[in-house]
């Protein structure tokens, strides 16, 4: 059953298949939230043209993959709002109305716009009003459900405080009507890639939610590992192995103080701890699998349940807005 008036609100971009990455960071918090809260998800596709405006007719094909990501590993639309972002039109709507109020030095003082353009410098150009002035739709799409909490990780936390200031500068002036969203911190379980760096689709070393095993298990076999464990009859270190944050995840806590205890002794290698590995992989992915199987056969049930998303969040979109103009004194029909 959800809580009374305990309204939450994510999204995420579509950019490709998602990874054992996005599950752990974020989709397994918004599983066990769906639970708990009346929750809206939604495909956030507006935003992936701030850096991909250059060709965004890719983005319309990551749609349907991303729902689907979604469901297979566990969100169900009977227990929360799943649509996408571009078929509501209101957002682009107090988008307009917001971005007429926020100031400039709020939006340039952003710490993800200066990383992401020395990033990325050279390679797109992000000097847009898009990309400086995307923490403002990111604050339509919230405040738009008027939720009491957004769950973010530590690094969205300046964007989530940017959200809040543009919601009381808007109470100040228009009287109060948008609650002040409490960040709900996601608890940090950040995997690495298979070569040690970020997991990362840009760096392809991840592996998708949706992979079979059968490609699976040659990246297992060739991930990197303890590097200062050159032959099985040196001690390793579980805490610097590249392995051991996915046996923590993937893997029972008995067998993983096995892992550790063998891993320290030298008498565990790096080859059986990948075979244990691949065995927990395949048992986590197993029930993804079969969901994600039963839902590509059935393209039609994937497409309505977003429709039927769609008019669940456009009926609440459509209701906020009338009256944020009533507010504003914008009310012409």
């Amino acid at each position: 059953m959800t809580t009374p008036n305990k309204r939450i609100v994510s999204g995420m971009r579509p950019t490709g298949p998602l990874h054992l990455g996005h599950y752990f960071g974020v989709l397994v918090n918004w599983i066990k939230l769906q639970e708990q809260y009346e929750c809206y998800f939604f495909v956030a596709d507006w935003h992936a043209m701030t850096s991909e405006y250059a060709d965004p007719r890719r983005i319309k094909g990551f749609v349907p993959g991303l729902v689907l990501d979604w469901v297979a590993a566990g969100l169900d639309p009977e227990k929360c709002v799943i649509f996408q972002q571009s078929q509501i039109k209101e957002h682009a709507e107090l988008h307009l109305i917001l971005s007429m109020l926020t100031p400039l030095s709020w939006l340039e003082r952003n710490p993800t716009f200066k990383e992401m353009s020395q990033e990325l410098s050279g390679q797109k150009d992000l000097a847009t009003y898009g990309f400086l002035g995307y923490p403002v739709l990111m604050a339509s799409d919230i405040l738009m459900y008027r939720p009491f909490a957004v769950p973010v990780g530590q690094d969205q936390l300046p964007h989530m405080e940017l959200t809040r200031e543009i919601a009381r500068r808007f109470n100040h002036l228009n009287g109060d009507f948008f609650p002040e969203p409490e960040a709900l911190l996601t608890p940090d379980a950040k995997l690495p890639g298979l070569d040690g760096r970020k997991m990362s689709k840009s760096y392809g070393n991840g592996i998708s939610l949706g992979e079979p095993m059968s490609e699976i298990i040659p990246k297992v076999k060739t991930m990197f590992t303890d590097k200062n464990r050159l032959r099985k009859s040196d001690p390793g270190d579980p805490e610097v192995c590249n392995l051991f944050p996915y046996h923590k995840l993937m893997t029972g806590a008995e067998k993983c103080a096995e892992i550790r205890e063998g891993c320290v002794k030298a008498a565990f290698g790096c080859v059986d701890c990948k075979k244990v590995l691949l065995e927990s992989m395949e048992r986590f992915l197993a029930p993804i699998h079969e969901r994600r199987a039963a839902l590509e056969k059935d393209p039609e049930r994937l497409r309505a349940l977003l429709e039927d998303g769609n008019a669940r969040a456009r009926e609440k979109a459509a209701a906020s807005m009338r009256e944020i103009r009533n507010l504003l004194n914008f009310q012409f029909d």
